[in-house]
């Protein structure tokens, strides 16, 4: 597969549909029988390598180890992966290597490849056109180590191919769901006279007032989804929606309370593959039931883990019957708040702190995607009545919750926070009252409209 001529083909197709293209399902049965290959690869970053986009301290020893976990399903036309990623995020031009790396190893097309980060924050946040951005005015400032990056994609694509291999037949699918207690709250949850939010909850929180009032928003259930082949599980893929750092930024890398539940179910379940998504929760947050310490992550991946075994419990496999791929593309609106002459003049600016010369140097390089067309790519796995919903960035709950109205009977786990580009994704209601995720969002208010008409026509492909 040439990687080249398929990104072309993209974003032809983005511009000829004036910024939105779309690959509808159809219904696929294996004449020989659906296979699954799990895989996983390292991805800790080596010591002083970046953490979360360059601008807290740098990796100072590793208290657990970061993976890559995924899986490739074939028979269905096109082979099609899906990851997670233990990273805070893969942004633009990062995230199209890795879906072109995967799908050339796995002998498919970007389009038919979901790349999604776990989000924690003592991991790496990459963006190469930043790097570049940064080398170009000078700023002393790394965002990521280049041959660091290089070598994840390689032991990515070695992972892929033989795993490709050793596929087993994909026969059974289950799902279930368990509430999850005294985890997620929404951050916005405190709002002025003026209609504007006061006050926000984090992703830990120690001011009284912010956590005594209600958790608000969320969606309360952590979504199982398993593959079986015969009677034996072979790959579980665990969603939840909220952000998952208890405590970071000291340099101690770590997978964070959802990954080391997740790790803790692999240690109980060996001969399954544990994968965890980050639902949509750009505005979630474990802070109403987080104070920082140490001994909070601990009860966190308890909570976690127990939601996850509960899951695991009500599993029913049945029998799969066919399976859809759906796929449609974005170009969004830049926000007009910012500008490349804005954001230039802040990157270049000596007397600003890492994080705002590093974070502008972010949105000048989503700027310049989008001067290209370059699209955003949401989609979608749909086996029999269950969907795997894949959507970019700090996606807002209300997304996942309008995907689950949508959908109907069908069952739907969302994992967002794909491509990294965007930052947040507000709802359009959410704009007016500003707050933290709505300065940081490089989308314009008209994402709301474009997306959710997206999720419509993606559960609408389903057969």
């Amino acid at each position: 597969m040439n990687r080249k001529l398929s990104r072309r083909r993209l974003l032809e197709s983005a511009c000829a549909a004036g910024g939105a293209s779309f690959w509808p399902g159809s219904v696929t049965a294996a004449p020989d029988g659906f296979r699954i290959a799990p895989f996983r690869f390292d991805v800790t970053p080596p010591k002083g390598h970046p953490l979360c986009g360059g601008w807290i301290t740098p990796v100072v020893d590793v208290e657990d180890a970061l993976e890559a976990i995924g899986f490739v399903l074939l028979g269905a036309g096109a082979p099609i992966v899906v990851c997670a990623v233990d990273w805070t995020g893969i942004l633009n031009e990062a995230h199209i290597a890795w879906r072109g790396a995967l799908a050339e190893a796995a002998g498919t097309t970007p389009e038919r490849v979901a790349v999604h980060c776990v989000h924690q924050h003592d991991a790496p946040f990459v963006c190469p056109e930043t790097q570049r951005i940064l080398d170009g005015v000078g700023a002393g400032l790394v965002n990521l180590d280049p041959s660091f990056f290089r070598d994840c994609l390689r032991r990515g694509a070695e992972a892929v191919r033989e795993a490709v291999e050793k596929a087993r037949p994909f026969t059974h699918l289950a799902r279930a769901e368990s509430r999850v207690s005294e985890v997620a709250g929404n951050r916005r949850v405190l709002l002025g006279a003026d209609g504007k939010v006061a006050k926000m909850r984090g992703s830990a929180c120690r001011d009284p007032e912010l956590i005594a009032l209600p958790e608000g928003l969320i969606d309360p259930m952590l979504k199982t989804v398993a593959f079986y082949s015969g009677e034996e599980k072979v790959v579980a893929c665990h969603y939840y929606a909220c952000h998952p750092m208890s405590h970071y930024g000291q340099g101690h890398v770590s997978s964070d309370y959802p990954g080391l539940a997740r790790k803790r179910r692999q240690a109980a379940e060996p001969g399954c593959v544990q994968i965890y998504f980050t639902g949509a929760s750009g505005n979630i947050a474990a802070g109403k039931y987080n104070d920082g310490s140490p001994e909070a992550r601990v009860a966190l991946t308890g909570r976690i883990f127990d939601a996850m075994t509960a899951a695991g419990r009500l599993l029913r496999p049945e029998p799969v019957r066919r399976v859809e791929w759906s796929a449609l593309d974005l170009v969004p609106e830049v926000n007009p708040v910012f500008t490349l002459e804005s954001e230039m003049a802040l990157v270049t600016n000596p007397a600003n702190a890492p994080a705002n010369r590093i974070r502008p140097a972010m949105r000048a390089a989503w700027i310049k995607r989008l001067g290209q067309r370059v699209p955003i790519v949401l989609s979608a796995l749909h086996i029999d009545a269950t969907t795997l919903l894949h959507l970019p960035a700090e996606s807002f709950v209300e997304y996942q919750l309008r995907a689950q109205e949508f959908a109907g009977k069908r069952f739907v786990a969302t994992a967002a926070y794909g491509d990294g580009g965007p930052w947040y994704i507000p709802t359009r209601e959410a704009f007016p009252q500003g707050g933290y995720e709505v300065s940081v969002a490089n989308c314009s208010p008209a994402m709301d409209p474009a997306m959710t008409e997206g999720i419509q026509r993606l559960l609408g492909a389903a057969g």
